[in-house]
């Protein structure tokens, strides 16, 4: 019988580095089967990231550059630019529900990376179902959400989070590249951390920030930020400092 955090599988690998060019990572997996929302947490708090049962976090010997980052909600106070794409985008229709995956996904899914591999040489896109309900429908337990969003009756967004206890994890959003004139990566951010204040919850967790990484840079732009201290262990208090 399959108990709570079961941890299937736990492994590390040496890969070609997702964020900096020629360089490896080597990147630490567990895969734990019905998580529960505070042993995600935890992860979390330790620099951690989940897509689906799977949780990662790198590990390299010789670099650091990925650092974890969390926005300080109970502070953040938006910017009158924040504020104009709140309200350019008041007309949309929000669903947020457990994920969950469709045709309408996968389309939407499929346009978003088609247009990162023509602007920022993103690999070429692979819609399949398989992977993407393994990536960001299963494990999400009673914690994890999707945030659809609509211009009438057409899906223009999906945002995809975990509602822990004390904050959201940002896990992964993609949008119709042909509403870029409303904003819409930054408008999901803004509207997590609205949703952050209304539930009370002190810290959007914004996963890794490597300098000089276009696809990863605009998170330094959120603040107050803390950033996580070393590579804390399971059994070890994570420390979180402010963002120098």
């Amino acid at each position: 019988m399959t108990t709570t955090n079961t941890v299937l599988k736990e492994c590390a690998l040496n890969e070609p580095c997702s964020y900096i060019a020629g360089n490896s990572q080597t990147i630490h997996y567990k895969v734990i089967q019905n998580s529960t929302k505070e042993q995600c947490e935890a992860l979390i708090l330790r620099g951690w990231r989940r897509f689906g049962q799977m949780y990662f976090r790198p590990v390299c010997s010789n670099c650091t550059a990925c650092e974890s980052l969390k926005i300080d909600v109970e502070n953040y106070v938006f910017s009158k630019s924040e504020r104009r794409i709140l309200r350019k985008n008041s007309h949309l229709t929000t669903y947020v529900r457990h994920p969950s995956m469709s045709g309408e996904h996968l389309e939407l899914f499929y346009r978003y990376h088609a247009y990162k591999h023509r602007t920022r040489d993103w690999d070429s896109p692979k819609i399949d179902p398989k992977n993407y309900r393994a990536s960001f429908v299963s494990g999400h337990g009673d914690f994890g959400y999707e945030v659809l969003y609509f211009e009438e009756d057409k899906l223009i967004a999906v945002d995809l989070i975990d509602v822990l206890d004390e904050g959201i994890s940002s896990l992964y959003c993609y949008y119709d590249p042909h509403y870029s004139h409303l904003s819409l990566g930054k408008y999901t951010l803004l509207e997590q951390i609205a949703l952050a204040k209304r539930l009370g919850l002190r810290w959007i967790y914004l996963g890794y920030y490597v300098q000089g990484c276009q696809s990863l840079e605009y998170k330094a732009s959120y603040t107050p930020l803390l950033e996580l201290q070393g590579r804390p262990e399971e059994k070890e208090t994570p420390i979180w400092s402010p963002l120098s």
